[in-house]
């Protein structure tokens, strides 16, 4: 068994683990990361996001709406482009394309920055000593960067045939005639409408009354009224009991309302941390209720000396891009002691179409916190960008205190509104006004343009509504 010393180990090379081991690397430090992803049965790093998340759905995000576009829009632009015909395996052979690049990028970037890249399941052994296959590895630092995997519900296997997660759902060989999703999230939402633009009926059963638990409500109620409008099927308040597999396909039973039959069904109920296998009794570390390993705010440490974690393991949103900002943040304080976050201005983006995003605090967050705010709001029907690309679905909304001004939340329903986002969240980091967004000079014609009017409207100035 050979042995191997280095200043950090990073566990786990996602979005929080490898964009960790870069920066610490950038910092002096001698690195190694670890990950047992794969990839077409080779070693590939990118956790969760680039391998069967993040990347390869908004891969097929893409290709679907193309393909929906062609079947019922062009005509809308003068373009008559005869039969349409999926092809589905070579849709797929794209996305697969797309994610081996940007893996093969990650390798790519260890091999500059000199991170020693380890290959299999790692595991504790001692404090700051972890095994990986024939490897033993001992660092002064050890970061757990370990992701999530794929929630389930009580009476649900997700080992039986057609019942499927989002790692299933995103390599579909033919399109479901009939596809349930259990869950109005983020991703059930998401994948959803990639299959519904193919050709499945997509019936989505959501336990609460409304979809995108936790979103501002008004963003939410808006978005349902377009997602029906574009032939997805919601039967809110439904209380999933169990699946089972049939001859036919698939059985999901519901508490006081009749069993829907289905093709698949993709089970979208969340995410739980990744924490199996990994050793944590080991060296002392026991998760909380959620599964989540708790850590010291502003340090990552956890309760053994020497050894964080961040990124989804963590409490917080599991989001790929918080999970960067705190790997980042953890190393910088462990090579010159000072490193930030501002959960604050971590903004949450859903892929659908039109896109919804979010930072900051949402209407009812304020309420309910007593905070006194002004709001302003746009719809992108009036923007001249949103009507030449026919793209009018959907609104700016932005919310000021009312005695200061500063920007406390905006929220994004609307073409490239991931986009869009951006340019609040940094405004939002350096403490800006709904004035300072306003007096900003936004280029004509553009989507930005109606932040600007949304903005302005938080003081009853909008110039065109």
């Amino acid at each position: 068994m050979a042995e191997h010393t280095h200043d950090l180990l990073v566990i786990g090379a996602g979005p929080a683990g490898y964009v960790a081991a870069i920066r610490a690397a950038q910092l002096g430090l001698d690195v190694a990361c670890v990950d047992k992803g794969q990839v077409a049965g080779k070693a590939a790093m990118g956790g969760t996001c680039l391998r069967v998340g993040c990347i390869p759905s908004k891969a097929l995000l893409e290709s679907s709406e193309k393909y929906e576009d062609a079947m019922h829009h062009f005509a809308d632009h003068g373009i008559e482009v005869g039969s349409v015909k999926l092809d589905l395996e070579k849709m797929l052979e794209r996305k697969d394309g797309v994610v081996k690049a940007l893996t093969g990028g990650i390798s790519a970037l260890f091999k500059k920055n000199k991170v020693k890249a380890y290959h299999g399941s790692a595991s504790f052994n001692a404090d700051k000593t972890v095994t990986v296959g024939d490897d033993t590895i001992t660092a002064e630092h050890v970061l757990i960067a370990t992701g999530s995997v794929p929630a389930s519900l009580p009476g649900i296997d997700l080992s039986q045939d057609l019942v499927d997660t989002s790692t299933d759902a995103i390599d579909y060989q033919k399109v479901p005639k009939k596809l349930v999703v259990i869950g109005a999230g983020v991703i059930g939402l998401e994948l959803g409408s990639v299959w519904r633009r193919l050709g499945s009926e997509v019936v989505v059963l959501e336990y609460l009354d409304r979809i995108f638990p936790g979103m501002d409500d008004e963003l939410a109620k808006e978005a349902l009224k377009i997602f029906k409008k574009q032939g997805l099927k919601f039967e809110l308040g439904s209380k999933v009991t169990g699946v089972k597999t049939t001859k036919k396909g698939v059985v999901i039973e519901r508490d006081g309302a009749d069993p829907v039959e289905a093709d698949r069904v993709l089970v979208a109920v969340g995410r739980k941390p990744n924490t199996e296998g990994l050793g944590l009794e080991n060296i002392g570390i026991t998760p909380n209720a959620r599964g989540q390993i708790e850590i010291e705010p502003g340090t990552f440490k956890t309760s053994v000396p020497g050894v964080y974690a961040v990124g989804d393991v963590v409490p917080g949103p599991m989001l790929a891009h918080k999970a960067e900002e705190e790997g980042v943040a953890c190393v910088e304080i462990i090579a010159t002691g000072h490193g930030h976050i501002d959960y604050n201005t971590v903004p949450g983006v859903v892929y659908t179409h039109p896109e919804i995003a979010s930072v900051g605090k949402s209407e009812e967050e304020l309420k309910a916190e007593g905070i006194a705010y002004n709001k302003g709001k746009f719809p992108f029907m009036a923007n001249g960008r949103a009507r030449a690309i026919e793209e009018v679905n959907g609104f700016v909304k932005v919310l000021a205190d009312k005695e200061t001004d500063r920007v406390l939340g905006v929220h994004i329903l609307g073409q490239s509104a991931g986009d869009l986002i951006a340019e609040c969240a940094t405004a939002m980091a350096f403490g800006a006004s709904s004035e300072d967004i306003a007096r900003a000079c936004h280029a004509h014609p553009t989507l930005n343009e109606a932040v600007k009017e949304a903005a302005l409207g938080v003081a009853g100035r909008a110039i065109h509504i």
